[in-house]
């Protein structure tokens, strides 16, 4: 799903956009798909009208029982003792019982989001940065963004830091509010849902629309919706989800130490990989202008709720499992050394990986013509103008981003041991994200370059692991 996906996805095959900015130097090719946004189109993804009806309210029961399961159930899944209708009642009845006991929002939990998000806001709309370009939209325009995003995170991070140093909040203020956290930002991702359907309509910036209610909600209405200058996508995307993980982390952390009496390697090493990855994200922030996300999709719930609910309380439950995983002298999940070593040599791979991979992408989208491994960069011009780059990691897999990616998914879940599969939802689930992006992106590339895209795949056959897969 790209409701929960990460935010540093990249477009396939390294293609090269033309860089045309006004509709008058539109080609045939450019006009065709500006007269297509503005046809009904078919509601076939994510199982339809009723595929995305389900999503859209069971998403949320899916968190709440992660966290249920997490807090309550020692870190093993809440799952039925017997298949049967009685044992999923059963089921049923206590994830009910813990989310209206533990969960039910409080004037605390809105005040400190209600605080959160403004001060993201804020940061977004006052923090000088750099103003780039985005990649071309239908019809060649290129939207302005203002990349501020390193520097709004250290801000976040030591504005943090002053608050719990200085006394005035609990560095545990996110744990301790967790479950009615949650259910503040899932209301309000409801809400924020219809803002947008009203100033898509309002503005007339509809686009792609299928007139299925439940399948526009969750795909979403408008592609760059925007309040003057002020992006909501690409905030959504990259400012209050993200730096909530890594604080909602150092929370549980923090509740660790408290319990405790000192913070486990396992729990360190979490902390320290999500810290990295989204530090990372921030220092190369431009790369999120050519994702799907920005570049394809629409801004709807799927992506709302993505980035505010999924990112920031699904992403922390490793760290949140070691918390509640104890043994039987009460003491939490820790790891030797050497082991440690291996899980830190298996995301320094990832890792690695992910980032030349893109790397390349990126450099070749600035100069087509620049070296990759010593050599002038090998690629199909396509009929629409634009380049898919066929040399250096792109000629030997087309997603091996996504890989590296996955790697590093697998990575993080290692500190937490083997004992239950809880910890491992996430590199599940995000396994399944990868393959059914490449799904998506593969039909909508196959529809947008025809043949061009069939040499491509005979250029470059395979996907994720070269000649495997």
């Amino acid at each position: 799903m790209s409701t929960v996906k990460r935010t540093t996805k990249t477009s396939v095959g390294g293609e090269q956009q033309p860089q045309q900015e006004n509709n008058s130097q539109m080609t045939a090719a450019q006009l065709k798909e500006v007269e297509d946004l503005k046809k009904i189109q078919p509601a076939n993804e994510f199982g339809g009208a009723i595929g995305t009806a389900f999503l859209i309210f069971l998403l949320p029961v899916l968190v709440y029982w992660l966290w249920v399961s997490m807090e309550f159930n020692q870190g093993y899944l809440l799952l039925p003792r017997e298949l049967s209708l009685a044992g999923f009642q059963e089921v049923g009845a206590t994830l009910y019982e813990k989310v209206m006991t533990h969960a039910i929002p409080t004037q605390k939990s809105f005040t400190i989001y209600a605080c959160w998000f403004l001060f993201q806001v804020v940061l977004q709309a006052l923090v000088p940065g750099r103003n780039v370009l985005g990649t071309p939209l239908p019809g060649g325009k290129r939207l302005p963004y203002v990349l501020n995003g390193w520097r709004c995170f250290w801000i976040t991070m030591l504005a943090a830091f002053a608050l719990v140093y200085s006394g005035f909040i609990k560095a545990t203020i996110l744990y301790d509010n967790f479950g009615s956290i949650l259910s503040t930002i899932n209301l309000f991702a409801y809400v924020f849902t219809v803002f947008l359907k009203i100033q898509a309509k309002l503005k007339d910036e509809e686009e792609r629309m299928s007139g299925h209610f439940f399948y526009d909600f969750w795909m979403g209405f408008a592609r760059n919706p925007r309040i003057g200058s002020f992006d909501l996508k690409l905030f959504c995307e990259s400012r209050p989800g993200l730096s909530l993980w890594v604080l909602n982390n150092l929370s549980i952390a923090v509740k660790q130490y408290e319990t405790f009496g000192y913070i486990p390697l396992s729990t360190a090493m979490v902390c320290v990989f999500h810290f990295w990855y989204v530090a990372d994200f921030h220092f190369h922030e431009e790369a999120i202008l050519t994702t799907m996300d920005i570049v394809t999709e629409k801004f709807g719930f799927m992506l709302v709720y993505g980035d505010l609910a999924w990112v920031p309380f699904t992403y922390c439950l490793q760290s949140y499992y070691i918390l509640r995983h104890v043994d039987a002298n009460g003491s939490p999940l820790n790891i030797s050394f050497q082991y440690a070593l291996l899980v830190l040599a298996v995301k320094a791979f990832g890792f690695y990986l992910f980032r030349w991979v893109n790397s390349q992408k990126h450099a070749f989208r600035r100069n087509p013509e620049a070296p990759i491994w010593g050599k002038r960069p090998e690629y199909i011009l396509t009929k629409r103008g634009t380049k898919l780059l066929v040399s250096g990691f792109w000629g030997i897999g087309r997603h091996l981003n996504y890989t590296g990616d996955i790697i590093i998914a697998f990575a993080w879940c290692l500190p937490c041991q083997f004992d239950s599969p809880a910890p491992f939802f996430y590199f599940a689930y995000f396994t399944i994200l990868e393959l059914h992006r490449c799904h998506r992106d593969h039909h909508a590339c196959a529809e947008k370059y025809g043949d061009d895209w069939k040499e491509y795949c005979r250029r470059v056959p395979y996907i994720f692991i070269p000649y495997i897969f």
